[in-house]
């Protein structure tokens, strides 16, 4: 009976009845739609609402679309704040939400009612752990919304979080932790949206923030975990990252994260590097972080296994020395850090890893310009990583690393010789020059590269071999102005010395 139900047109009907004042009608309309769509076989993707025993399944599918078109949403949410008192039509409410919620196509009408103050206002006249924990099924994927993530704030959805985190920090019940993570999680996902991030930062001298910074040295590891991603999030902008380096958090994050040297929580670790990544980005925050010690604490997790840590150890470093000369130097002539990345240059189960300690090399020599950096890298087994950069399908790697080949051939090309040549380096440059797809900054490296190569006898002999002047003079036409001056020069070049 339930396909002639639904091929007869019955549900727009009963989504209409949901607008009744009766409460009877409303708890026979909702099991009616149960009945029709509950352990249906055709009907078991869209729809599965079952009032009677609190369930309501709503799944992708077209008659979902057609539920949300017929104005199902602003409806529940009506019927939420008109009948708030009614357990059993606010648990049907919760849990119609928390399914339809899922969906990507819902958010904006979502977003359109005032489900934020209805559901704060649900929340804070719960008690019982189950009630609670149904408000935090809807609030967490709606919050996914940057919109909804606003109006939860302006909603007062924060101040009862962080009563949550007072009442269950010291908890040992089972479901004071649960809460406890639920709600410090829930608060760091409301830190994801720019406008509602920034509301609660004020200038740093919000009450919320400074609350969030005391969770950092917290001994309980949620907190500490929620505290250095809040952290992370606050500092999306350099306003905030200049503020809060000047305010002594780099040092909260330090003394955090060498309490996790040996304690190894790998998601706290994660974090408080995630954090201080961010920091690292504004000029004016880089040396006064590396003053303070950063990259030496950052170090000592260089033993770590777990590829996240890995991942945000490397992007901290690489944040920390651009445009830092002695520190690039420092820490280039580390012949302990030299030798990891050139083995995490080969984690290809980790493309994130890899990648950025082939850019992390390459930095090394970018900003160090150092010769001493130069034959670190060379003797620790790197040039064939840098190499390998240069093919990669990313422009901005590409780039970086023909600019540390180019410094490093600049700098040394009798030691990189050897792998100059073991690397196929000089097929590598003719592939990149001839290929029409090549950036403009890539082929213009290129040629500087070539250029530098050519006192080496065997790699000159190589270039010869693989007649780079019919390349060259083809870019003398390039669109670019500083390609076709570049490749008008390079010709020059290879011409004097054929």
């Amino acid at each position: 009976m339930r396909s002639p139900c639904v091929g007869a047109g019955l549900l727009p009907p009963l989504v209409q009845l949901l607008r009744s004042e009766d409460q009877d009608v409303l708890l026979q309309t909702g099991r009616a739609l149960g009945n029709i769509c509950y352990d249906s076989r055709e009907y078991r993707t869209p729809l599965h609402w079952l009032l009677r025993f609190h369930m309501i399944q709503v799944y992708v599918d077209s008659l979902q679309a057609e539920l949300i078109s017929m104005g199902v949403i602003p409806t529940l949410v009506k019927l939420l704040g008109i009948h708030s008192q009614n357990p059993s039509l606010t648990e049907m409410c919760l849990i119609a939400f928390g399914n339809l919620a899922e969906l990507e196509s819902s958010k904006e009408q979502f977003a359109s009612t005032n489900i934020a103050e209805e559901l704060v206002k649900l929340f804070q006249k719960q008690v019982e752990h189950e009630k609670k924990e149904m408000v935090f099924e809807v609030l967490a994927p709606l919050a996914e919304n940057d919109t909804i993530k606003l109006q939860l704030v302006e909603a007062g959805l924060v101040e009862s979080l962080l009563e949550v985190v007072d009442r269950t920090v010291d908890g040992e019940r089972e479901e004071d932790m649960a809460e406890l993570k639920t709600a410090s999680d829930l608060m760091v996902l409301l830190l994801l949206g720019d406008e509602s991030m920034q509301k609660l930062f004020e200038g740093g001298q919000g009450s919320v923030f400074q609350r969030v910074l005391s969770w950092v040295p917290s001994h309980n590891h949620q907190l500490q975990l929620a505290g250095a991603l809040a952290i992370a999030n606050f500092a999306r902008n350099d306003g905030n990252c200049i503020h809060m380096v000047e305010t002594g958090i780099v040092q909260k994050l330090l003394d955090l994260l060498e309490r996790h040297v040996n304690e190894g929580n790998v998601t706290v670790q994660h974090a408080a590097l995630s954090a201080l990544r961010n920091l690292a980005i504004p000029v004016v925050n880089k040396s006064k972080m590396l003053s303070l010690g950063v990259a030496d604490v950052v170090l000592k997790f260089l033993p770590s296994e777990m590829p996240p840590v890995q991942f945000k150890l490397l992007g901290t470093l690489r944040m920390l020395i651009d445009t830092q000369a002695q520190a690039a130097e420092q820490l280039g002539t580390n012949p302990t850090l030299v030798e990891r990345l050139t083995e995490w240059c080969e984690a290809k189960d980790h493309a994130g890893v890899m990648g950025e300690s082939s850019r992390l090399l390459s930095a090394l020599i970018r900003h160090s310009r150092s010769k001493d950096v130069v034959r670190t890298v060379i003797q620790g087994g790197g040039v064939k990583h840098l190499v390998n950069m240069a093919t990669s399908e990313h422009v901005i790697m590409q780039n970086e690393a023909l600019v540390a080949l180019g410094l490093m051939a600049a700098l040394d090309l009798g030691l990189a010789e050897k792998d100059f040549e073991g690397t196929r380096l000089v097929q590598v440059l003719h592939k990149l020059l001839s290929d029409e797809r090549s950036a403009p900054e890539i082929k213009y490296n290129s040629m500087i590269l070539i250029c530098a190569i050519m006192g080496s006898e065997p790699l000159h002999q190589a270039v010869r071999g693989l007649a780079f002047l019919d390349v060259v003079a083809k870019l003398r036409a390039h669109e670019n102005q500083t390609v076709a001056q570049q490749a008008s020069l390079t010709e020059q070049r290879l011409t004097v010395q054929s």
